[in-house]
């Protein structure tokens, strides 16, 4: 198994040599495989501002960084066939439920729903 060292996070994702061939199954493989799933782009300022919502949560999500990975941009497209729209990233899987990009994700928490979703996923524990 390969390491891919996000170093603005300062955590490690784990990138498997053998690739499903095809990108909505690697999808959904990598968002059932941690609590809180989060498809990024490094350089995208939405990616960042969810990731550090769920950081000042106390969440430690996955972040896959797509411009890190070599079927970034196939894995980008399908994120955007699930979402049924252009915007691709970010995209938040919680407990390996689509929640969706950055607009469902703050609605989310705005309304209250967010932290029991946290909660019953195993992400948070208060």
């Amino acid at each position: 198994m390969l390491y891919h060292q996000a170093e603005s996070w300062g955590y490690q994702v784990p990138t498997r040599t053998c690739m499903a061939s095809d990108p909505l199954e690697k999808v959904a493989r990598l968002a059932s495989e941690s609590a809180v799933v989060v498809f990024s782009i490094s350089s995208c300022c939405m990616c960042h501002a969810v990731k550090r919502l769920f950081c000042g949560m106390g969440v430690n999500p996955t972040v896959y960084e797509l411009d890190h990975d070599p079927r970034g941009e196939e894995i980008e497209k399908a994120l955007m066939r699930l979402l049924g729209n252009s915007t691709s990233v970010p995209v938040v899987f919680i407990g390996g439920k689509l929640i969706g990009a950055m607009e469902r994700v703050m609605a989310s928490h705005i309304s209250g729903t967010l932290v029991p979703l946290l909660k019953e996923a195993g992400a948070l524990w208060l």
